[in-house]
């Protein structure tokens, strides 16, 4: 019997789990009675009921989603049907601390510009930045292996906490999102983070300052303050505080019909590859970059009247615009409606005061549906015009050109330096304030231009002849470049005595046609590919005339496309800004200092005018090696490509000889000198005649010229440029004369230059190291050849009748030569 009530027990205590014996056991009253075990609790799911989540507390701003603010918290309602859609995220800079990022990052710089779609997995919505680099049509096999092999990184996750009541909308807490640090729409960039030593953001004093819903964007601000060791200002407080505009956009449901780039024409551009390509590979399509202009009226359109567009391209000017410059900044923005007639459109560009609180509490400069001409308060001297375009098609959304305060300093110095020579009105330190408000006119028009979609044209000022700039008629006319988009600033070559003369630029024809190519409305083009015919025609119907030349600012072998200079014959052109230059030199006291009772101005602008120096003759260098670069299609006559002739060439070679490496006699002014600096006198013309001799002794230049032995005998070939540049540089060795201070700095760095490229490995990211192998090429035999003899002519040169400066001087090159030599 007891063995079987033990194996009972046991029975019962298997049939039985523990926790319930136990808890039988120890659920009694102290009266003994039996309490009943409390049911197991169920876990409370995240996503609640939508009355719970948006209480009736909740401060709600309907738009494209409903955003709502209940107690501290943020809340995103996303209809359904906006899940998967493309959207532009615009990160921006709308207040920050003086400084941050060196000077060239400002209220209203855009710090990140992404294409996001919401997506809804399992109970969480992602946010996804999506890529439009490569494509294929969505009913292609391929789009699969597209899709497969650009998966988009993940930015965000949200957990879903309710649905609107009709389940047509998901509810998300985006506080997190928006008051941490998300790198993805930080205002910090990593080099900044470095250079400031940002350990983090501090939380607890970083916060949503607010959110505004409108139809078609959201608009977020945030109120962020980073702990750093070294802030860009008040370093004590070892904070940096920013404030952020977060723009979310919808992009058009209906995308733009893209219009394909042609280099032969200047765009900002989009690039895809396009996977659906029946080329056998994937094809790489190149859209411009414009607004969506349409006719309100396409019939009368068709006809070839002029009509307004459907949604015009409006500027406000920010509301912080001194009162006396606004008519200026309008005028520039403005200036852009003559070219658009050209392409059919009247009133296609309009500028407008800002509203006031009164007529639209919401305006903002932030606010991605309005673009605005940013004035701000900044010691930088600059100017940009950035843009927001939808990467699918290159449509522009919205643009805000940036106008810094200081900057008309620039063009008050710069317009005395260069035409004070023959033009009375820009000798004076209070420029009037019509002539300040033409340049600035110009300058507003130049950065619209930009915003318009148009980079830089540094080929539209060699499209007029050198003498014409000396022609009022033609200057009056014309200006001093083809196109605005030129960086040609003013008229440096008309002399004294010249009459009736235009010094500052002005839009020109190259404008019209550009904004003809790329806005008007092809009829019946259905693809971007049927419109090529008629964009092509319109080409080739200018082609020829250099007045309708792109030049490309990225060449810099092109002396054709240079920045800051105009005029088709450097050498000529720099002859008469020089002989301008050296007049302006010798009155430079009288119209600064003499009028100021002080020397500030006396020196900011003799440091620019050593800088104007520069730029002269750095365009002669420009045509030594130099090869012209003409963008053309096969159907067209002549190369792409194109040395300058071997003849220009010398010309530019005997320039350089005579005016940029000879002994200075009028730009070291002493009479400037003795009161501005205590030293550094020789100096300050060794640094600037040094910076042009090495650039000419640059490796690209020396293999571009080293290419020619392949072209043929009528060449300028590089063992010729060599001889000549060590006769001129050397030329008193030839004779017993003695060497000034000025040559013999030079003379040194022509020697040290030397060393430079008998030893100099081309780094990766020069774009030389794509054409030159430097260690295998003929570049260091030459360069050994031509130390051997300047070593031999010094040992002659040391014996003649010089004084004992030049005889030290010459032993002390001799013994550079034999240290490059032999090292060893």
């Amino acid at each position: 019997m007891k063995k079987f009530y033990i194996f009972a027990a046991t029975m019962a205590f298997l049939l039985f789990p523990v926790s319930q014996f136990a808890q039988s056991k120890k659920e009694k009253s102290k009266k003994g009675e039996t309490i009943a075990p409390a049911p197991e609790k169920k876990p409370e799911s995240a996503i609640k009921d939508y009355n719970k989540v948006i209480t009736k507390d909740a401060i709600t701003d309907d738009g494209l989603f409903k955003v709502h603010k209940v107690d501290k918290k943020y809340y995103f309602e996303i209809p359904n049907k906006y899940l998967n859609k493309d959207m532009l995220l615009v990160s921006r800079l709308s207040k920050l601390p003086s400084n941050l990022g060196g000077g060239y990052v400002n209220a209203g710089s855009e710090t990140n510009e992404q294409l996001i779609v919401w997506q809804r997995f399992q109970d969480k919505i992602l946010i996804k930045s999506k890529s439009y680099n490569a494509v294929a049509n969505d009913s292609l096999p391929i789009s699969i292996s597209v899709k497969s092999n650009n998966y988009e990184p993940t930015v965000f996750a949200f957990d879903i906490v309710a649905f609107s009541k009709d389940s047509a909308n998901t509810v998300i807490d985006v506080t997190k999102f928006y008051s941490t640090d998300v790198k993805a729409i930080s205002g910090i960039s990593a080099e900044m983070r470095e250079t400031y030593k940002v350990k983090g953001l501090d939380e607890s004093r970083s916060f949503i300052n607010g959110m505004k819903s409108f139809p078609m964007n959201i608009e977020v601000i945030q109120d962020m303050t980073y702990n750093a060791s070294k802030p860009s200002m008040l370093e004590d407080t070892e904070s940096i505080s920013i404030q952020m505009n977060q723009s979310m956009i919808l992009l058009p449901e209906v995308p733009m019909k893209p219009r394909l780039a042609d280099p032969r024409v200047g765009w900002f551009s989009v690039s895809q590859y396009d996977y659906g390509s029946n080329k056998l590979k994937s094809d790489l399509k190149t859209y411009i970059r414009r607004w969506r202009l349409e006719p309100k009226d396409p019939e009368a359109y068709a006809r070839g009247e002029l009509v307004e567009p459907i949604k015009p391209i409006v500027y406000y000017l920010d509301p912080a615009t001194p009162v006396k410059l606004r008519k200026y900044i309008k005028q520039g923005i403005e200036e852009w409606q003559k070219p658009f007639e050209a392409a059919g459109f009247k009133n296609a560009i309009i500028a407008k005061d800002a509203p006031t609180k009164e007529e639209d509490p919401d305006f903002s400069p932030e606010d991605i549906r309005y673009s605005v001409i940013r004035y701000v308060a900044s010691t930088t001297r600059n100017a940009v015009g950035p843009s927001v375009s939808d990467p699918r098609t290159g449509e522009i959304i919205e643009s805000d050109v940036i106008w810094y305060h200081n900057h008309l300093r620039s063009y008050r110095n710069r317009y005395l330096l260069e035409t004070g020579a023959s033009n009375p009105k820009a000798r004076t330190l209070e420029t009037s304030d019509e002539e300040m408000g033409e340049m600035m006119r110009m300058v507003i028009a130049h950065e619209v231009g930009h915003a318009l979609g148009f980079p830089h044209n540094m080929g539209a000022s060699s499209s007029y002849d050198t003498e014409s700039y000396r022609n009022g008629d033609f200057t009056q006319q014309n200006g001093i470049s083809a196109s605005i988009m030129d960086y040609a600033r003013y008229n440096y070559i008309a002399q004294p005595g010249d009459k009736n003369i235009r010094f500052i630029r002005k839009m020109g024809a190259y404008d019209q046609y550009a904004v003809n190519w790329g806005y008007r409305v092809i009829p019946n083009a259905k693809t971007p590919e049927d419109e090529v015919a008629v964009l092509d025609k319109w080409i080739l119907e200018k082609a020829g005339n250099p007045i309708y030349k792109f030049g490309k600012q990225s060449s810099a072998f092109d002396p054709s496309s240079q920045t800051e200079d105009i005029g088709n014959n450097s050498m000529k052109a720099s002859s008469y800004g020089l002989k301008n230059l050296e007049y302006v030199a010798a009155h430079l006291n009288e119209w600064t200092s003499n009028v100021t009772n002080n020397y500030e101005d006396l020196d900011e602008l003799y440091k620019e005018l050593l800088d104007v120096w520069g730029r002269y003759v750095g365009h002669v260098v420009t045509n030594v090696g130099g090869v012209y670069e003409n963008s053309k299609k096969p159907n067209q006559a002549g190369s792409v490509y194109e040395v300058v002739p071997k003849i220009k060439q010398i010309e530019a070679m005997n320039w350089l000889q005579t005016n940029a490496f000879a002994s200075p006699t009028w730009i070291v002014n002493v009479n400037t000198l003795k009161n501005t600096e205590f030293a550094g006198y020789s100096e300050k013309f060794r640094n600037i005649q040094v910076r042009q001799l090495n650039n000419l002794l640059s490796v690209g230049r020396i293999g571009r010229l080293m290419d020619n032995e392949i072209l043929g005998a009528d060449t300028y070939k590089a063992l010729d440029f060599f001889k000549d540049l060590r006769k001129g540089i050397w030329k008193e060795a030839a004779t017993p004369a003695n060497v000034t201070i000025y040559r013999r700095n030079l003379q040194r760095a022509y020697i040290d230059r030397m060393g430079v490229l008998m030893t100099e490995e081309i780094k990766a990211n020069d774009r030389s190291a794509i054409y030159y192998n430097v260690a295998q090429s003929d570049l260091r035999a030459l360069v050994r050849g031509e130390l051997n003899v300047l070593r031999k002519t010094l040992s002659a040169a040391k014996a003649m009748g010089t004084n004992t400066e030049t005889k030290y001087h010459y032993e002390d090159c001799i013994k550079r030569i034999d240290l490059i030599l032999n090292p060893k």
